[in-house]
């Protein structure tokens, strides 16, 4: 399930371009295609998408305000045809194929491809707050249960961030997009970028735990029907040098992304003008 920052995604990013590449055979395009495929980091790239209607809220706007083509412009920003293409251009030169048919192998079994179709129906679920809901019911309900379950999906979502870098990645989200807003007009900032990263900082803590439980509800919805077997099976495949490698550079590619078209929406968004459609 797949879910930068600052320096330490450009660091990410240089390390992943070079140090991985070199000294192993890297992957060829049509292989990488289908490792997207079989893993279904395909469907988490395009899930980004969803993610645009959320930008208005970041800047304190209302959706509502720009019209009624705000949804296509969204949709070109976030088109899902470029989006995998800017993934295949930092993954086929860098993702090690020794690691890419260790996790396409994994994904490739019955219980990867199971997980695989209940992670692609959870990604594209657009009322997320339905799901979180859900999520959460379960989770509380599992705790009183069997909390060896819960504590289980703990572990599960610690190896699918073992490095932590969620909540950096989403600071460095939303300090991008601020400043790209502000610098295309869109805002009016009233602070310099390091007074802003001063701002985005301070809640910091309370911003780790909401990503925290966001995840845990959500993997408590997603993988609701498997057996507690499967969910050790999936957490022990998951903590395997090879597929945090793995995991270590889509999620980076994933946020880097996400920043990216972040980006490109705040300078579009400059030639709206409220209530007037494009």
């Amino acid at each position: 399930m797949f879910g930068l920052s600052f320096p330490a995604l450009a660091a990410l990013l240089v390390l992943a371009l070079t140090s991985l590449a070199a000294p192993v055979r890297a992957a060829e395009r049509d292989k990488v295609e289908a490792f997207l495929a079989v893993t279904g980091f395909d469907v988490a790239l395009d899930s980004i998408a969803l993610s645009a209607g959320s930008a208005p809220k970041m800047l304190g706007l209302d959706p509502g305000l720009f019209g009624s083509e705000w949804t296509r412009l969204s949709r070109e920003v976030f088109d899902t045809g470029q989006m995998r293409d800017m993934a295949l251009v930092i993954l086929v030169p860098a993702l090690d194929e020794d690691a890419l048919n260790h996790a396409a192998g994994f994904y490739a079994t019955d219980l990867g491809q199971r997980l695989v179709e209940a992670e692609n129906r959870t990604h594209m679920i657009e009322d997320d707050d339905e799901k979180q809901a859900e999520g959460l019911r379960l989770l509380e309900r599992m705790r009183e249960t069997v909390p060896d379950r819960a504590a289980m999906l703990e572990r599960m979502n610690g190896a699918i961030d073992a490095s932590g870098t969620s909540l950096r990645a989403l600071q460095e989200i939303q300090f991008r997009f601020l400043m790209a807003a502000s610098a295309a007009g869109v805002v009016d900032l009233h602070a310099d970028a390091d007074e802003l990263r001063a701002l985005l900082k301070q809640n910091e803590d309370a911003l780790r735990e909401a990503i925290r439980a966001s995840a845990l509800a959500s993997a408590a919805y997603t993988y609701r029907d498997f057996s507690d077997a499967d969910l050790t099976a999936y957490t022990e495949a998951l903590e395997h040098p090879l597929m945090q490698e793995v995991y270590e550079l889509l999620n980076a590619v994933q946020y880097e992304i996400m920043a990216n078209r972040f980006e490109a929406l705040a300078a579009r968004m400059a030639g709206l003008r409220p209530g007037q459609d494009i």
